[in-house]
């Protein structure tokens, strides 16, 4: 599967979870706290703050050699911007992108 069919899926719009894709298409679902969004939205409050030159994007898609990865949030210059605010997913990572831990992050996909 592709991101851009998970996108348009009829099924898998408004779930209550965090939808990537693993290097091999297969959707991997994780589900969201509260205390999550909470740092999320904290996270995103102190780039604005500290970085306002460029754009805050939570739940940040981004297409990577294994499979398309969601920052929970991202920071992005405005050039950079320019070249993917049309994109389905970002070709081009975004400057900064923070994954907020959770207990269904391994040990191993914290490292990598």
């Amino acid at each position: 599967m592709q991101w851009q069919e998970v996108c348009n899926h009829p099924d898998l719009q408004n779930l209550p979870f965090k939808i990537e894709l693993n290097e091999r298409g297969q959707i991997v679902m994780s589900p969201v706290k509260v205390y999550h969004s909470a740092y999320q939205g904290e996270i995103g409050h102190w780039l604005r703050a500290l970085l306002n030159a460029g754009k805050t994007l939570p739940e940040c898609a981004i297409k990577t050699r294994k499979g398309t990865k969601v920052a929970d949030v991202a920071w992005v210059s405005g050039a950079r911007f320019q070249q993917i605010k049309q994109e389905t997913e970002c070709s081009v990572a975004p400057e900064i992108c923070v994954e907020v831990l959770s207990s269904a992050n391994s040990s191993e996909e914290i490292r990598e």
